[in-house]
């Protein structure tokens, strides 16, 4: 069988500058890009085979790396590991990168644009906030996780490495699956959520008569009805056929479902204008907090929000790797406060609107939609249901838990099988319990999420721009060699390991207590847990900063140098 590897070319190498190294093996891409924002181009991930019929090859038992000869020297080589490398988790060639800044955008808009974001909006109403307290709170919250996503998605960009690959350099080789893991596993939980929702606008679409017989009816050990679940696992199944078409598959659904759920979002905020009266009927539902009282809420709030886009802060690289250039990752992630605002804007109005239609605040729209009731709102609303929530879903939960598996064993999992274990622990998490209530949902599921997510992120951040200077050894990356300087202690970044129990630790007895385990904790435990994100982020980031200096003075500086095939400066 013929041989083959990869060969990543430096920004200015020539094709004719690696001959002499791989004289053998011909050359199938250029490695020419141009700069943005001043910085070099992205590696060049080029194929090659010594066998012409294998031209078309996307990878090899044996990939190599090779750089410029006429600047480097031998010891340039290395062989990928084959425990830490498959076709999902190599560096993107030029040829996938194919996300431009609308595709960007039109990501983003598909993953706003869904019942979750609804349900979030419409929770604030109902516990109290005004209209436009909740769309500070909300605004507010994305500004302030603009910054993280931007960040972590440059390295995406710069290096085409997904998320699983990025995290094995501060927290090791092996300990990278620390991470990836925590992050899928609430992707399972969000992908289960998420799941239910499409299930229930299923089971809006049945006749009034099959709703009402004994299939309807909850079984207690269960926790909902036969019913309710047999449409849960039939729109679990209808999910599978757009995961198995991979990322392209992803990218073509969200790029023209974008306008589709515009139009139909538009559509029920005029039937909530002309039912309500206006404007001025949809947006006088006062607040009924005391000032107080409002700012008690308001950062356990702002929490929430942060947490509800926390996880595609961690992952956002497994789609930034395909991103034309930094440019187009950066604006095509600026529009999120934006869209987040509008669309919550569009929540809180309608479901102001509802105390003045129907005499309650109803903050489900799955609910409201059942209210409003009609053969034709309904088929529309099992449209856009199912449309939002299925381009929300496999973009948000099921790429980075399925990119996770992929990391903790390539030869076993492919981005596919990762996607079916995801689908199948979704149903394990049995959202249905998480989805009982307003509070439950968001001062139980996402802050308490964000106590895993949050030092995380700070971690990774601190390291790649404080620790390394945004500077990577992509050919550490996927080594297990020992002198890898990304190997630490067994594959082990102990310094990362006890940043993240240190960041996570202060939260635990507010979350034991949220959740009913401890009757009563101190006030101080009180606020760190509504402020769990902040609190996690920034005192794990801190600390892995501190700990990483202290142990950088006394150990060999080699380790922290970066790859000679990248330039000095990003």
């Amino acid at each position: 069988m013929a041989s083959s590897r990869w060969c990543f070319v430096s920004p200015s190498s020539s094709p004719t500058d690696l001959i002499p190294r791989c004289s053998s093996y011909p050359i199938l891409k250029s490695s020419a890009t141009s700069s943005t924002y001043g910085q070099p181009p992205p590696l060049t991930l080029t194929f090659t085979s010594s066998s012409p019929t294998h031209l078309r090859k996307r990878h090899a038992r044996t990939p190599m790396v090779s750089i410029n000869p006429n600047n480097y020297s031998d010891d340039s080589y290395f062989r990928p590991d084959p425990a830490l490398t498959n076709d999902d988790l190599r560096p993107t060639t030029p040829s996938e990168r194919t996300f431009a800044w609308s595709e960007l955008a039109s990501l983003w808009i598909g993953l706003v644009v869904g019942v979750p974001s609804f349900y979030l909006a419409g929770s604030l109403v109902d516990v109290g906030m005004a209209w436009w307290q909740g769309v500070a709170t909300v605004v507010t919250a994305n500004v302030i996780l603009l910054f993280p996503l931007v960040l972590t998605g440059q390295p995406g960009t710069k290096y085409g490495i997904s998320f699983p690959v990025l995290a094995r350099s501060a927290f090791g080789i092996r300990g990278a699956n620390v991470p990836t893991l925590l992050r899928a596993l609430v992707g399972c939980g969000w992908y289960g959520i998420e799941t239910w929702i499409g299930g229930e606008a299923i089971f809006l679409l049945l006749p009034g008569s099959v709703k009402s017989s004994v299939f309807a009816e909850v079984v207690p050990w269960l926790g909902t009805s036969v019913l309710e679940f047999a449409c849960f696992i039939a729109f679990w199944l209808a999910q599978l056929s757009i995961v198995w078409k991979g990322i392209d598959g992803i990218r073509e659904l969200e790029k023209y479902s974008a306008p589709i759920l515009i139009l139909l979002t538009s559509s029920f905020l005029i039937w909530a204008y002309v039912k309500a009266g206006g404007f001025g009927h949809m947006l006088a539902l006062s607040s009924r907090l005391s000032g107080r009282e409002f700012w008690a809420l308001f950062f356990p709030s702002l929490t929430a929000n942060i947490s509800f886009w926390a996880t595609l802060a961690l992952n956002i690289p497994d789609f930034t790797r395909y991103a034309k250039s930094q440019a187009d990752q950066v604006i095509g992630q600026a529009g999120l406060p934006v869209f987040m605002g509008l669309f919550t804007f569009v929540g809180l109005a309608i479901t102001s609107s509802t105390a003045v239609i129907f005499g309650r605040v109803i903050s489900s729209p799955i609910q409201l939609l059942g209210e409003i009731g009609g053969l034709g709102t309904t088929i529309l609303a099992i449209i856009g249901i199912s449309l939002a929530t299925i381009t929300t879903n496999i973009a948000a939960n099921v790429v980075a838990p399925a990119n996770a598996l992929v990391n903790l064993s390539p030869s076993v999992f492919t981005f596919r099988r990762g996607a079916l274990l995801t689908a199948l622990l979704g149903i394990a998490f049995q959202p249905w319990r998480l989805m009982k209530s307003s509070e439950s949902f968001v001062y139980t599921w996402l802050i308490g999420y964000s106590a895993l997510l949050g030092p995380i992120g700070g971690i990774i951040l601190a390291d790649y721009y404080l620790i390394r200077r945004m500077n990577l050894s992509l050919k550490d990356l996927y080594t297990l060699s020992p002198d890898g300087a990304y190997y630490y202690s067994g594959g082990y970044n102990l310094t990362a390991m006890a940043a993240l129990i240190v960041g996570i630790l202060p939260v635990v007895p507010g979350l034991l207590n949220n959740v009913g385990i401890l009757s009563s904790v101190p006030d101080l435990f009180v606020i760190i847990y509504n402020n769990a994100w902040f609190v996690s982020f920034f005192l794990a980031g801190i600390l892995y900063f501190i700990l990483s200096k202290i142990k950088a003075r006394g150990s060999d500086s080699q380790s922290q140098l970066a790859d000679p095939i990248l330039p000095s400066k990003a």
